[in-house]
C-alpha cells in the first residue's frame, strides 16, 4: 500500500511539473505561525508541484513574531501573508493598505473551552468565574458577544492572561475556561493528555460566521493576473487533499519530520474540512455582515465597501 501510495504521488509530481515550460515566477508568502495543518493546501502546493505548474516558485516563511506579516506585506517586504479575518478588518480601519485576495480556512476555528468533566455546564455557569485569554481586543469581543447571549456582562468575569498556555491554564485549574483555543488543536491537545475539553462556538453564541485565515496582499500593488494562477494553483491543491487525505498528509510530513505526532495527525483530520475548496471565491454579504459586527461592537469605528478591504481576483 505504501509503495502504491508513493508511486502515484511521484505520478502526480511528474505530471503537474511536465507542464511547465517558462522560468517560474516568485512569490513569498509569510504564514501566521510555524506550520501547522492549518496550512495544508500551501504546503501541497508547493511540494506537489501545483505552484510549479502555474509558472510560480513559492516561498513559505514563518515569521519570528506572528503580528509581523501583514505589516511586512503593507510595507512590501513579500506578496502575501497569512492573517485572519477579524485582524483584516482592525488593519485596514488602522490605515494598512491591505485588502483579502484569497481564503485558506473558510470557517471560524476560535472557540471557547472548558473541561469536559468540569463545572461549567453553559456559559451562564462562567458567572464569576476566571476565563483565560491569550490576546487581547477581539477575543474579549467574542467573549462578550457569548456571554451576553448567556445573560453575562463581561464586567462579571474575571480575564487572566495566560499568554499562549491556553489548554495548560485551564488544565492546571488555573482558570476555568479560555477564549481563542482554535478547535482542531486545544481540543486534540487536551484529549492526548487525558483532560478532553468541551467547546462553545461563536458562530452558534452571535457572532456572524466569519473566515478563520485569510490571504492578504498588498492594496497599491495588486498582480491580479499572478494572485489568480497562485489561487487556482491552491484550489488544485485543496481538490488533491480531498480526494487523497492520505497522500496529502505524506507530503505535509515529508516536508519536516518534526510534524509527524499525533496532535498534528488529530488536528489534520480535523483540519482537512475547514479548508476553503474555493480559495478566491468571496462572499461579499459574509464579510459586509461580519464588518457590521465589528463595527457595533466597538472594534472598529466605520467600514466601507467590502471591495475597500476584499476581493475576488477573477472578478471583473
Amino acid at each position: 500500500m505504501v509503495q502504491r501510495l508513493l508511486a502515484a504521488l511521484l505520478f502526480l509530481l511528474i505530471a503537474v511539473r511536465a507542464d511547465t515550460g517558462e522560468a517560474a515566477e516568485r512569490m513569498t508568502v509569510l504564514l501566521d505561525w510555524f506550520v501547522n495543518p492549518d496550512h495544508a493546501a500551501l504546503i501541497v502546493a508547493r511540494d506537489a508541484g501545483f505552484f510549479e505548474r502555474h509558472g510560480l516558485e513559492v516561498e513559505l516563511i514563518a515569521p519570528a513574531d506572528p503580528n509581523d506579516p501583514p505589516k511586512l506585506v503593507a510595507a512590501g517586504k513579500a506578496d502575501l501573508a497569512v492573517s485572519y479575518q477579524p485582524q483584516l478588518h482592525m488593519q485596514v480601519a488602522a490605515g494598512l493598505p491591505l485588502v483579502r485576495v484569497g481564503t485558506l480556512v473558510a470557517t471560524p476555528l476560535n472557540s471557547l473551552v472548558v473541561l469536559d468533566d468540569g463545572p461549567i455546564e453553559t456559559l451562564a455557569d462562567l458567572k464569576g468565574r476566571k476565563i483565560g485569554f491569550s490576546i487581547g481586543g477581539f477575543e474579549e469581543t467574542l467573549l462578550r458577544t457569548m456571554l451576553g447571549r448567556a445573560g453575562v456582562a463581561l464586567e462579571e468575569v474575571e480575564l487572566v492572561n495566560v499568554n499562549f498556555s491556553l489548554s495548560p491554564a485551564l488544565i492546571a485549574g488555573q482558570v476555568d475556561a479560555v477564549i481563542g483555543a482554535f478547535r482542531n488543536f486545544e481540543l486534540n491537545q487536551m484529549d492526548i493528555v487525558g483532560r478532553p475539553g468541551r467547546a462553545f462556538y461563536p458562530e452558534e453564541e452571535g457572532v456572524p460566521p466569519y473566515d478563520e485565515l485569510v490571504l492578504v496582499a498588498k492594496t497599491d500593488t495588486l498582480d491580479r493576473e499572478k494572485l489568480a494562477r497562485f489561487l487556482l494553483a491552491l484550489e488544485e491543491a485543496t481538490t488533491f487533499l480531498m480526494n487523497h487525505p492520505q497522500s496529502g498528509w505524506a507530503l505535509f510530513v515529508a516536508s519536516d519530520k518534526a510534524l509527524d505526532d499525533e496532535l498534528n495527525r488529530r488536528a489534520w483530520t480535523d483540519t482537512l474540512p475547514r479548508l476553503a475548496l474555493r480559495p478566491a471565491a468571496l462572499d461579499q454579504g459574509r464579510y459586509a455582515r461580519f464588518a457590521a459586527f465589528m463595527v457595533e461592537s466597538g472594534m472598529i469605528p466605520a467600514t466601507g465597501p467590502v471591495a475597500d478591504y476584499a476581493i475576488d481576483v477573477n472578478a471583473k
